[in-house]
């Protein structure tokens, strides 16, 4: 077999193979991840966008900022976050307030219902997440925590093309 560039295909190792499952893994997490932040966003307030709930969560986390802090924060578009700012002003979740280290600016902060808000919505999303971990071991929460941090300590992996001896 060739690629689309005419170059032969290398054939795929075990190693491959797992590191694809992994993969494929991975991205079942993510997708149930963003599942379950969609239902603790409709708990915070159903008619907001989950986007909304970043925000929300972001200053309850983080404290007051201004607006392009948290829209950087959040990795969101300025003017997305400017209007979904607007929609938790409207509603009350969101406080804002003149930045008192430079008075032409604003800052964001959570009201005490946005606050409560949040809280019930994390409630409900950690303990979805607990139950999905009842059955396990403290050795395998141990386990699966150290891994998933190397995973995500090591950016050097991501740019290495080393080839490895299949281990098996």
């Amino acid at each position: 077999m060739v690629s689309h560039t005419g170059k032969p295909l290398r054939k795929e190792t075990r190693r491959d193979q797992r590191i694809r499952a992994l993969g494929a893994a991975l991205n079942a997490l993510v997708s149930q991840a963003r599942a379950l932040t969609a239902q603790a966003s409709a708990a915070f307030h159903p008619e907001l966008q989950p986007a909304a709930f970043h925000i929300a969560f972001w200053l309850n986390s983080f404290g007051p900022a201004k607006p392009s802090a948290v829209a950087e924060a959040v990795n969101m578009d300025r003017s997305a976050a400017s209007r979904l700012t607007r929609e938790l002003v409207r509603l009350g979740l969101i406080a804002t307030q003149t930045d008192p280290s430079d008075g032409r600016s604003i800052v964001l902060s959570l009201t005490a219902d946005g606050r409560r808000r949040v809280e019930a919505a994390m409630q409900l999303k950690g303990a979805t997440f607990r139950d999905r971990l009842a059955s396990w071991s403290e050795k395998d929460l141990v386990l699966c925590t150290e891994l998933l941090q190397r995973l995500l300590d090591v950016p050097e992996n991501s740019d290495s093309r080393r080839d490895r001896a299949d281990p098996t």
